[in-house]
Order: structure tokens, then C-alpha cells, then sequence
């Protein structure tokens, strides 16, 4: 299958090419030139089926015109050895936990899947692989823990000083060895920034080979529709569904709308964001202004011009009518977001963190005014992650996984640098 560039159609590449490449030459995302739709007797199926069988029967239908089905099964079956399970909240509101990972963030669907597409790319290269990744969180640890070791893969992953939880630094800054963590003087944002101007600079690339780990990348994004298809098997309820997906540099929700595009009955996709509200606030308006980023408890979604946006306007023809028929928006402050993790706990026993506490807040909220069809929030990442909040809140001790605490023991290892693209780049020629 062609992919091309959102910014030029006219630009064509092969999957292996999109992997390697991460943006296209002209700046733009790839986009697949043919979404496959399955039939629904062959959605319908996937019911009772494990996650890793749902995700394989996807893969095949994504991947299987560039790539043999054993080289796919072996991609799948050694990315996924985790689950992504729906566990009902309340009357009629289900948690699409994708926490269950081995960094416990809903980044390791793709990372995992990332990694073992980049390996079978590579395998017979002579030259070293640059991945650059920025993350407002958990991106890096998945990251990081997706790529670690693996031969000749080096990973530079730029995240905000101060910006991301004591939690998700260890894990990125921790490992070492093929991982470099790089704390950035500034704004998610800058990261993004950064690593986009490196793809784009002749003077950098050269004969250097970099890629990319974000959702910008087809490799981590489009994995992410398999979980999505495993929401849907495990509903007990008819057809259509609702889904509520926290949002910040939105190649989550980007993927919830490709598999809805291959045939899945998602009836409203509600996007959930915390102050950085740039995409509601183009539903509403029809008019999209990306603006520096805003710190806030839900530090994933601290995103203020999100890439991924291209993706959506390519999908839906840059139509603001046609989005909005498929979108509803809704944003949250802190407080909002602490509010509601202490009165669902008080209610129905269930822990939040603060990304589910957005989602659950949207899916509430757009149930009170439309039809009771059953309704799905994403929660993304496992609330020891966002402990010493959670606890406070809800008065409720929250066991911190093994995994967890081992990184939370390990000394932190950060190269310091300002949010200036020069010293990146001087900093990048030096040991690349």
C-alpha cells in the first residue's frame, strides 16, 4: 500500500519508508492511501476473543498488502503480552483500561508494536537508527522501555523539565544503555517542536537515518486502533457505542476514527481535553489556534498545538461541519478533574486518575442530553502513576505495582538542555 504526506498527496511512500522516515520530506503525516473496512459479521466475531487475537486479525487487515502474514503474527504476538480490559463503572459507563502494560500507560500499545516494525525494517541496515521522541509524560517511558536494547536503535527522548510526574521521569531517565533522556528548559510543545525542525533539517538528517516514536509516526499510530476493536468485543450491549478519549496530542482519538473508518459502530467520539482546550474550541468555532501549553495534573494532555489535528483534517476533507457531526468537545480544569476523582471513588469504589477523570467527565456529561447507548472513557494510565494526588483525594491507598517502585529506586541520568533548536542540533551532531 502508498502512503502519503497530509501536507503534499502527492508525495508517496511505502510502509517501510513512512516507518523509517517518520514525517514526510515535506513536513506533513502519512496517511494510508486505502483504510481497509472489515465487514460487521467480521467485527461481530472478534467477541470472546483475547486481545492479542483482535489485534492480529487488525494487523493483518492494516499491514498484510506491505508485509507477510508470519512476519505480522511475530510483530503482534511479541508486542502484546498484556491486556486491555473494559470493566464497567456504572449502569451503562465502561474504563478501557490500557494500563496493564509494562510501563502501565496506553503508550505501550504502540511503542511495543513500534519496535518490533522498526526491528524487522532494520534488520539487514548497516547504519544506526535515531529515534527521536518528545513526550508530555508517558510516551518516553513507553518508549524507552519498547526500544531498550535493541540492537542498533539509539532513542533520544525530549521531555519538559518539571513537566511530567517524579514517576514517569524515573522511568524514562533510568534505563540507560541505547536510551537517552534529554530534559528540555521549556514546554512539551518545544520538544514537539524540535524534533518535527530535525526531520526537516538537511544540514542534520544527511546521511544520518532519524525517525520518529510519536503518534506522528504510522508504526505507533496505527497499532492503536486495536484497542478500540477490543472495546467494542467486550461490551455486552448491542451495536453502537460511545467513546471518550483524553486528548492531548490526539493520535489517540486519530486512531479511535481510523477504526470507525474500518467499520467499527462508534456513534459520537467525545474529546476530552484539560485547559488546553485548542480542539473544542475549533468544534465550536471552526477555527483552530494552537497556543503555548499550560501545565496542569493531567500532564499528557498539556499539548497546545496538537500534530495529529492534520490527520483529522485530512480524514474528514477539512470539513468543521462533517468533524463536528462526528465529535463532541469538552474540557476540564484541575479542579474539575480532582473533583471527579473524589466523587466516583465515593460512588463506586472506582480509582481515577487524572486523564480518566477528563474522559469519565465527557462521557458523564454528554449522557445527561443524548440516547443511553453504552459509553466508554479510555483511562490511560494506572493511578499509582499520579499516587500522592489519587491518595489525597480519595483517602484510599493506592498499591504501586513492582515495576513502578523499581524505577522509582533507580538513579535519575538526564542530559540538560534549553528549549533552543541550535543547541539540540549542536548537542545531536556531537554524538550522532
Amino acid at each position: 500500500m502508498e502512503y502519503y504526506s497530509t501536507g503534499d498527496p502527492q508525495i508517496r511512500s511505502s510502509l517501510r519508508e513512512a516507518v523509517l522516515r517518520g514525517l514526510a520530506p515535506d513536513g506533513g503525516l502519512y496517511m494510508p492511501s486505502v483504510i481497509p473496512r472489515l465487514a460487521g459479521d467480521q467485527i461481530d466475531s472478534l467477541r470472546g476473543k483475547s486481545f492479542l487475537e483482535i489485534a492480529l486479525e487488525v494487523a493483518l487487515a492494516l499491514f498484510r498488502e506491505d508485509l507477510d502474514e508470519d512476519t505480522i503474527m511475530q510483530i503482534t504476538e511479541a508486542a502484546f503480552n498484556f491486556d486491555t480490559p473494559l470493566v464497567q463503572v456504572e449502569d451503562g459507563i465502561y474504563s478501557l483500561e490500557l494500563f496493564h502494560g509494562p510501563t502501565l500507560a496506553f503508550k505501550d500499545v504502540g511503542a511495543r508494536f513500534m519496535a518490533r516494525m522498526l526491528g524487522h525494517f532494520t534488520r539487514d541496515m548497516d547504519s544506526e537508527i535515531n529515534v527521536l521522541v518528545a513526550t508530555s509524560g508517558d510516551t518516553g517511558s513507553a518508549v524507552a522501555n519498547g526500544f531498550w536494547n535493541v540492537e542498533g536503535i539509539r532513542v533520544f527522548i525530549l521531555y519538559p523539565s518539571g513537566g511530567v510526574s517524579p514517576l514517569q521521569e524515573k522511568q524514562l531517565t533510568t534505563l540507560g544503555g541505547n536510551i537517552t533522556a534529554l530534559e528540555v528548559s521549556g514546554t512539551f510543545d518545544d520538544c514537539q517542536r524540535m524534533v518535527k525542525k530535525a526531520f526537516t533539517d538537511t544540514g542534520l538528517s544527511g546521511d544520518r537515518i532519524l525517525t520518529s516514536a510519536n503518534s506522528i509516526n504510522l508504526a505507533r499510530l496505527l497499532p492503536q486502533s486495536f484497542y478500540y476493536f477490543n472495546a467494542y468485543a467486550c461490551l455486552p450491549e448491542g451495536r453502537d457505542f460511545y467513546i471518550s478519549v483524553p486528548s492531548g496530542n490526539f493520535g489517540n482519538l486519530t486512531a479511535g476514527l481510523l477504526a470507525g473508518r474500518m467499520g467499527l459502530p462508534v456513534k459520537k467520539y467525545i474529546v476530552a481535553t484539560n485547559i488546553n482546550d485548542v480542539i473544542p474550541e475549533y468544534l465550536e468555532s471552526g477555527q483552530f489556534n494552537p497556543r503555548p501549553s499550560v501545565a496542569t495534573i493531567a500532564n499528557a494532555m498539556d499539548v497546545g498545538n496538537p500534530s495529529n489535528f492534520a490527520r483529522i483534517l485530512d480524514l474528514y476533507g477539512k470539513s468543521h461541519a462533517k468533524i463536528r457531526d462526528d465529535m463532541a468537545g469538552y474540557r476540564y480544569s484541575d479542579e474539575d478533574m480532582k473533583q471527579t476523582i473524589r466523587q466516583v471513588h465515593e460512588r463506586t469504589g472506582y480509582l481515577l486518575e487524572p486523564h480518566g477523570a477528563a474522559g469519565y467527565s465527557a462521557l458523564h456529561e454528554y449522557l445527561e442530553n443524548n440516547k443511553k447507548l453504552p459509553g466508554i472513557f479510555i483511562e490511560t494510565a494506572h493511578p499509582a502513576k499520579f499516587r500522592d494526588l489519587v491518595e489525597s483525594l480519595t483517602t484510599t491507598r493506592v498499591d504501586v505495582p513492582e515495576r513502578l517502585m523499581e524505577a522509582a529506586s533507580k538513579e535519575k541520568m538526564s542530559i540538560p538542555l534549553t528549549g533552543d533548536y541550535d543547541s539540540f542540533k549542536e548537542y545531536l551532531l556531537s554524538v550522532i
